[in-house]
């Protein structure tokens, strides 16, 4: 058992208080739903497992996989922890995203979106896409799309700081202040201690491949939580081969949920105002005819 020291100088264990394997549909297995673990670990709302083969890749690149479909309040960032994707926005540019890279899309009042990116030639694809609680001040703001790649994304140690500040080096996803989310990668045996910022109270990580030792153990496709502190959090790969993982850690979220059926808001108030914008922004893209890049991508309608 690998064991933390308190603020007190007590020897204690930040120990793991919930555990899920989700619910799968198709390539996708949700691990995190705002009414559900949401609620436990807001501003970190959903969290879904993705895994596509080539056939299944394939048939994403003829048309298939995630429709077109509309958030507003939240932020989504999409990270890979294995093969890669194309983005191409004329506003933006174009690229790829593949592991240590992310595509963060801040929803704010209102967007379409599910097939800005599209897969490389690749035989798999695996990732996370993460969905975070804005704040008030944000949740109805314009939108912001970014595409970071690897090469632009610092890094410490194993982890990619993908979003907030980790030892100093501080993400260039402009996400708001008091959440980290880290991509991370340990050898087999590799021992590793993450400490949070004063604060982040809110802790929980998510393997991928691999499997990881704390208090327990925890094995692919698991996610965990750990109990609320501010202790450090400190891991081992364990087994024959790399454990690739998510961790986040943030500053309570201390807005109720108002749901939506693809938002999340802090208030009614603020849910009408991002539904109606939606229902616009539906009618805007109905106008639109088909907006498909000559690479197969439709931008983000913001």
């Amino acid at each position: 058992m690998i064991r933390t020291e308190n603020k007190a100088g007590d020897t204690s264990t930040r120990r793991i208080v919930r555990r899920t394997r989700g619910h799968g549909q198709g390539f996708i297995t949700r691990l995190m739903s705002p009414s559900d673990l949401g609620e436990v670990l807001k501003p970190f709302v959903f969290l879904d497992l993705f895994e596509a083969d080539r056939p299944t890749i394939r048939a994403m690149a003829a048309g298939g996989g995630m429709p077109i479909h509309p958030h507003s309040g939240v932020a989504t960032v999409t990270v890979f922890t294995e093969g890669q994707m194309r983005y191409d926005d004329p506003t933006i540019g174009s690229g790829s995203i593949a592991y240590g890279g992310a595509e963060w899309m801040r929803a704010g009042g209102g967007v379409w979106h599910g097939k800005e990116m599209s897969p490389g030639d690749v035989p798999q694809i695996q990732g996370f896409q993460l969905w975070l609680a804005l704040p008030r001040e944000l949740e109805n703001a314009e939108p912001e799309s970014r595409y970071v790649e690897a090469h632009d994304m610092p890094s410490v140690g194993p982890a990619y700081v993908i979003v907030g500040s980790h030892e100093g080096v501080q993400s260039p996803i402009p996400a708001p202040n008091g959440i980290n989310y880290l991509l991370v990668t340990l050898k087999p045996g590799e021992r590793w201690t993450y400490a949070p910022p004063a604060g982040h109270s809110v802790g929980w990580l998510a393997v991928a491949r691999g499997a990881l030792e704390t208090d327990a153990a925890i094995t692919a496709g698991e996610l965990v939580i750990f109990e609320p502190a501010e202790a450090p959090i400190s891991l081992r790969a364990t087994g024959g081969q790399h454990a690739v993982f998510v961790l986040g850690s943030a500053v309570p979220h201390p807005h109720p949920l108002h749901l939506g059926s693809y938002s999340v808001h802090t208030s009614a108030e603020a849910l009408a105002a991002g539904e109606r914008r939606i229902a616009e922004l539906g009618h805007k893209l109905a106008q639109a005819g088909d907006r498909r890049t000559s690479s197969g991508t439709i931008p983000v309608l913001r």
